[in-house]
């Protein structure tokens, strides 16, 4: 966002000064650069603050209330809280490494007291653990989700994914959405015996700038 917002004073800068000595073509060039980056930086704005959060809110829409839920690297909580205020007879776990370079105020106290604010601390457990080597049984969880997380991981992203599809029950949902590495997700699964998979455009509300940043979702049932 900083960078994006820092470019288009740059372009609208190098815009003025080209009009004041009057070399009329870079300064169109450099006044349409710096408009495109100002409106980027909008979309990038928006996704953060709003259009995810709506996105994601449809997304749930499906939960019926009881289920256990999953989240896989829940950072502060975005996501994990929506369904959790869906689950009323269910819960809502959160699995993170709870690291800083990930996102920032990265951390459980932070996401347990944003679950104090939601009223949903009740329905929320956090658990600090590598998605490549989660800490739960097989067949566990009714349904996975993970938000912008797996893309983090260096090596072993196609574990995470192994790993997503251990715990989750036979007929359980996964929704993952991700700006990177998501056709390498859906050919894991598919790997795994996954047929009932496929992968979506989550649409402009989940831009990170502009479509060149979009983000996928995918959605799969694990096998009954």
């Amino acid at each position: 966002m900083a960078g994006l917002l820092f470019g288009a004073i740059v372009l609208v800068g190098l815009a003025v000064l080209s009009f004041d000595l009057d070399v009329l073509p870079a300064g169109v060039v450099f006044l349409f650069g710096g408009l495109y980056t100002l409106a980027s930086a909008a979309s990038y704005l928006y996704t953060t603050r709003r259009g995810k959060f709506s996105v994601w809110a449809e997304e749930l829409q499906r939960l019926e209330g009881g289920e256990r839920l999953l989240d896989l690297g829940c950072g502060r909580g975005a996501v994990l809280l929506m369904a959790a205020e869906r689950l009323d007879k269910g819960r809502a776990t959160g699995v993170d490494l709870w690291r800083v370079q990930d996102q920032s105020g990265n951390g459980d106290a932070t996401t347990r007291a944003n679950a104090a604010a939601e009223g949903v601390e009740d329905r929320v457990e956090l658990v600090t653990g590598d998605l490549r080597d989660l800490p739960f049984g097989d067949d566990v969880f009714d349904v996975v989700v993970s938000s912008l997380a797996i893309h983090n991981i260096s090596d072993g992203r196609g574990q995470a994914i192994r790993e997503a599809h251990r715990v989750l029950r036979p007929g359980g949902l996964m929704l993952i959405a991700d700006f990177r590495h998501t056709p390498a997700y859906e050919d894991v699964l598919r790997g795994l015996g996954v047929v009932d998979v496929r992968r979506r455009d989550a649409g402009w509300r989940f831009w990170y700038g502009g479509p060149w940043f979009s983000t996928d979702i995918l959605e799969a049932r694990k096998p009954s």
